[in-house]
């Protein structure tokens, strides 16, 4: 289980506070306006940026002061972060060994991840010659490499097409349920929630609300959520 205890987040001004629990193997939706703060809660939760005060939890165990590689924690951004000059196996990879020194079995590993995310036979490609949505997916094999519980995913396909992007939330969805992954989905799009979270936490005025039923929350959204959906 997550756990976000008494958490405060204070960044030049601007704060925000969070005290919730996500059971494991949920997925919830961070919704909310441009500026609420929704990625910079991913980024305390993975490391990159520290709490002012309160703990974060996982399976009772404090993240405050480990380094982000030593967090049960992966992020999958919105440029993917795949690097230019690697091939999309080497980018894989880098979710098992940040050296790259990977042995027979390592391969075999890297080789299943791409065929499960549908890059079969792309796997000495560079990320300039894939689609939108290829990259996404070499984004994830990583993910699914690296085997952390916890998956955060900070709007990864807003660029891409509808069609494009309900794809890639469904795979998502089924490496989830796979692996037993908690994920935790910053979005602007309130149909990403419907799509795949069953549970959403609304981030406005400064506070993180704990999660509600999606379906309940944007049937009957509060006053802050009615503003931001208009």
């Amino acid at each position: 289980m997550l756990r976000l205890e008494t958490l405060e987040i204070v960044l030049d001004g601007f704060r925000l506070a969070a005290d919730f629990s996500v059971p494991t193997g949920q997925t919830v939706a961070i919704l909310g306006p441009s500026g609420a703060g929704k990625s910079t809660l991913l980024d305390v939760i993975a490391g990159f940026v520290p709490a002012a005060s309160g703990r974060i939890l996982w399976n009772e165990t404090d993240l405050n002061g480990l380094s982000p590689g030593a967090r049960p924690v992966s992020v999958l951004f919105q440029d993917n972060n795949l690097f230019p000059h690697l091939t999309v196996a080497q980018n894989a990879g880098l979710g098992l060994r940040s050296d790259l020194r990977l042995g027979p079995e390592h391969h075999q590993s890297v080789m299943d991840s791409l065929a499960r995310v549908g890059l079969a036979g792309m796997e000495r490609r560079k990320p300039a010659t894939l689609s939108g949505g290829q990259r996404s997916r070499a984004a994830l094999a990583r993910m699914l490499l690296r085997g952390r519980p916890l998956m955060l995913l900070d709007e990864p396909f807003a660029a891409l097409g509808p069609a494009l992007k309900a794809d890639m939330l469904a795979l998502v969805a089924d490496l989830a349920t796979e692996t037993g992954a908690t994920v935790l989905m910053v979005t602007h799009d309130p149909e990403d929630a419907r799509a795949i979270a069953p549970l959403t936490c609304l981030v406005a005025e400064g506070l993180v609300q704990p999660p509600h039923g999606t379906i309940q929350l944007l049937r009957n959204p509060p006053p802050a959520l009615r503003r931001y959906l208009g």
